[in-house]
């Protein structure tokens, strides 16, 4: 009797000691992690599932390892290497925190500009930059919403581009909601068309409701837009509009050469331009050109256009 009470001892604490060697191993087990990881709210048995379900090695042990170091974070953290043990691992959703980096999208700039900048300021690749963004948009230019955003070190492009794309979308969703009651994104888009317009002709937000009038002003009299501000598109963001560009460039940003609109934005515009294009004033003005002050002076006939024009260059 006492050599089976004897085995029984052996035996439990052989299986013991085989478990906690097995435990050790597994969390000293190497695993390989990106490292940025973005953690969900909720309880720790969804969080597990969560980050399962992004293909990161966790299984249901780990909830009950972190009951014991305590609750993960919650947004994006910055685990700091891409192979970690798996003990590392756990402890750092419990405690790292996201090395954030602000980076600052102007109203009427372009998203090729904007994205030389993610790449620079971020150390990220600018052709997969471009080829998710290409990937997940709907349109060439005026997905962005103009923004200071805090965005995490470490970050792959292709879910900062779509972490950029949901945000801007929410915020355009929002403010339709609040003006029309819905969000009809074809709709939504032509505005955001007019208001890239308006974003680079306008020398203030007080100009964007008038500076929006004299373009509809124009297409409801079957004039062309002729505005160089269409010519800043994409890489040419920052370019003074020649003659020569004028003459030369078939873009569908030429409103020199074709009526109406754009295809698409020109640039990634702010709300107060998108308002403008919504409710423009009511003038007359089908002319503009820039005074002496930095701010445009209208009219309403050609006539009195170029003696604008005359007396700006004086």
């Amino acid at each position: 009797m006492k050599t089976n009470i004897l085995t029984i001892i052996k035996w439990s604490f052989e299986i013991a000691l085989l478990m906690l060697i097995s435990f050790i191993y597994y969390l000293n087990m190497i695993i390989v992690t990106p490292t940025v990881v973005y953690i969900p709210s909720g309880s720790i048995n969804k969080i597990i599932t969560q980050l399962s379900l992004q293909n990161h090695y966790v299984t249901k042990l780990d909830a009950i390892i972190l009951r014991f170091l305590g609750s993960p974070q919650k947004g994006w953290i910055y685990i700091g290497s891409n192979s970690v043990t798996h003990a590392d691992y756990l402890y750092s959703l419990t405690t790292a925190k996201a090395a954030m980096e602000d980076v600052t999208l102007i109203p009427g700039e372009t998203t090729y500009i904007f994205l030389n900048q993610l790449s620079e300021t971020l150390g990220l690749d600018r052709a997969l930059l471009q080829k998710y963004y290409n990937k997940y948009s709907r349109y060439k230019e005026g997905e962005f919403v103009p923004n200071t955003y805090k965005l995490p070190i470490g970050m792959s492009e292709e879910n900062l581009i779509r972490t950029l794309l949901i945000e801007s979308d929410k915020q355009m969703q929002m403010l339709s909601m609040k003006i029309f009651g819905k969000y009809d994104r074809n709709k939504w888009f032509r505005y955001v068309t007019v208001a890239s317009v308006i974003q680079k002709e306008a020398a203030s937000t007080n100009e964007m409701p008038i500076v929006s009038s004299v373009i509809y002003n124009r297409i409801k009299k079957g004039m062309r837009l002729q505005m160089d501000g269409t010519l800043n598109y994409g890489e040419y963001s920052h370019t003074k509009i020649t003659h020569e560009r004028i003459m030369t460039d078939k873009s569908s940003y030429n409103t020199y050469i074709y009526g109406g609109i754009p295809n698409t934005p020109v640039c990634n515009v702010s709300f107060d331009a998108i308002k403008a294009a919504i409710f423009p004033a009511q003038t007359s003005y089908l002319y503009f050109v820039k005074g002496k002050n930095n701010r445009h002076v209208f009219s309403c006939n050609y006539s009195t256009h170029i003696k604008n024009i005359n007396n700006a260059t004086k």
